[in-house]
């Protein structure tokens, strides 16, 4: 077991724990689901979290600067930004419906 391995775990279950007071839609789900797997890595994609890399903005203020559903052209397009680490990530339809919904849960 590598030294990554545990901080990923410790990670995930905070992302679990923020959560088990409150179901998520299917949907959201997913969602969650695609920006653990895909983002994580650099966002804090939680309510509580602080992000790893610390340029990268923590999804749960994305709708302090726009609405979250404005996301959803540059999902289908593919998001490319000018820091040199992101992936550019392209989503079908139903993924970026998926994220979409899952960020939404973080509004509140």
């Amino acid at each position: 077991m590598t030294s990554c391995k545990p901080f990923i775990w410790s990670i995930s279950l905070v992302v679990l724990l923020s959560f088990s007071a409150q179901a998520l839609e299917p949907e959201a789900q997913r969602g969650l689901t695609f920006v653990t797997t895909n983002c994580m890595g650099c966002h804090a994609v939680d309510k509580v979290s602080a992000s790893s890399l610390a340029i990268a903005p923590p999804f749960r203020k994305l709708h302090e600067n726009y609405p979250v559903e404005d996301l959803a052209e540059s999902l289908a397009e593919g998001i490319m930004t000018g820091h040199p680490t992101m992936p550019q990530f392209v989503l079908d339809t139903g993924q970026i419906g998926d994220v979409i919904a899952y960020l939404k849960t973080l509004e509140h």
